[in-house]
């Protein structure tokens, strides 16, 4: 049985987190308790020209029947995707229609 050496390196410290892993934070800082994807990421809509456009990516998606395999299990594939992205379109119109606020 092998024993785990935990190094210690002066610039680091380890802290304990309640309800998750170990953090090796620099010393005199704190890990961070909370992070927000707001902050760090884009969490918009496409807005007016993403629905403008919907049938680009499932066009793209069928482009990929025209070449050179000869198996039709990944033609299934792509059909099936294309299909599913044109349901979501469609359950997004709706969804849109009925609202109250929509955007």
């Amino acid at each position: 049985m092998t024993t785990v050496v935990q190094e210690t390196r002066p610039a680091t410290q380890r802290v304990n987190q309640p309800g998750r892993e170990e953090a090796v934070v620099r010393a005199g800082e704190h890990p961070v308790e909370h992070e927000r994807p707001e902050d760090w990421g884009w969490h918009g809509e496409m807005g007016k020209w993403g629905r403008r456009t919907w049938f680009l990516g499932p066009l793209a998606i069928l482009a990929f029947l025209f070449g050179n395999h000869q198996g039709k299990v990944e033609d299934i594939w792509l059909v099936v995707i294309a299909a599913l992205m044109v349901v979501v379109f469609l359950y997004d119109r709706v969804r849109r229609k009925n609202a109250w606020r929509a955007k």
